[in-house]
């Protein structure tokens, strides 16, 4: 039921139903996609028998890997399998992807408020910013932030020292657990490496100049009226944002910011260029050493796969609670 423009409730028209044409070009359309899936599948593994090669993914459980990865949230040794291996890799994707999206969306929410603030001077300033983050690659973004951070970092004997924490061209030393200083540096149990800290930073910016434009967009997308009616009972400019503009952009502003996430977690591949240990670093060393080409660019995919599905699972579900229920 919709109310029509006097304020009727008239009935919405019926749904047409699927007609019986449609589900067979459906079915047909499936069994093709089925059918072609089984013969690539039946040519790869033919190809392979000619040349000699193994496949299948019983090397994951039963080869070691002979190589260590130098950070993560799992300990990983050389004599672990490669089964270990990924997963240790796909860890380090999630531990650089969550604090990057938490990141780039505060610094977008901030961004795009003030981007439709009355102060023209800032406005103009967010504006220019988001224009140089926007229309800089991503790569580049990051291979300049490692660049600077290696250069302009101190040695880790001359580490700057800030309240229990150590930064140095090693990377941030966390005060928490056990901090040794030494005439060779600082070492620590909880390290941030440089490599992970250049990685979330240009995340961060390159994502947050992109959110502020999805936050701009929802906010200018509230009726004018909405806020005169905050500000004739007397709302703060700031109560009106937080009570009035902010809960109805949301229902616009969520789907894009979505693909958002979606491409920032795929994004936090290029940490390959600067060596940070993520699934696709640790798979393409996996896949030298092993010659197994599809089965790592399998897990690969699958990995990145699971990660965006489980975004868009949460993401429908915040959607769906703000989008406008209709009676």
């Amino acid at each position: 039921m919709n109310p029509d423009t006097e304020g009727r409730v008239v009935a919405s028209p019926p749904r047409k139903p699927v007609s019986m044409l449609a589900w067979l070009l459906q079915v047909c359309l499936v069994v093709s996609l089925a059918a072609l899936l089984a013969w690539l599948v039946h040519n790869a593994q033919a190809n392979l028998r000619e040349r000699n090669m193994a496949a299948g993914f019983g090397f994951l459980f039963s080869d070691s890997a002979g190589f260590a990865i130098g950070e993560g949230w799992i300990p990983f040794g050389e004599d672990d399998s490669y089964f270990w291996a990924l997963l240790a890799g796909a860890l380090n994707t999630v531990r650089v992807a969550v604090p990057a999206l938490v990141l780039a969306s505060l610094l977008g929410l901030v961004l795009g408020i003030a981007s439709v603030a009355q102060n023209p001077l800032l406005r103009g300033l967010v504006h220019t910013i988001v224009d140089v983050l926007r229309n800089i690659p991503l790569l580049v973004q990051v291979l300049l932030v490692y660049i600077i951070a290696t250069e302009a970092l101190p040695n880790p004997e001359d580490a700057l020292s800030l309240a229990g924490f150590y930064l140095s061209k090693s990377g941030l030393i966390l005060p928490w657990g056990q901090v040794e200083v030494t005439p060779f540096g600082v070492h620590g149990t909880h390290v941030l490496s440089t490599e992970w800290m250049s990685l979330v930073l240009s995340l961060m910016l390159y994502a947050g100049a992109y959110c502020s434009e999805i936050v701009r967009a929802g906010l200018q997308s509230v009726a004018r009226g909405q806020s005169e009616a905050a500000h004739a009972l007397s709302l703060s400019r700031w109560q009106t944002l937080r009570l009035v503009l902010i809960p109805q952009g949301l229902r616009v502003a969520i789907p894009p910011y979505t693909s958002l996430m979606l491409s920032t977690v795929k994004n936090s591949s290029l940490g390959v260029a600067i060596g940070y240990p993520d699934i696709v670093s640790v798979a393409t060393t996996t896949m030298n050493q092993t010659g197994r080409a599809i089965e790592c660019i399998a897990v690969i995919g699958s990995v990145y796969l699971l990660i965006n599905i489980l975004v868009s699972f949460v993401m429908a579900q915040i959607n769906r609670r703000v989008a406008i229920k209709e009676r």
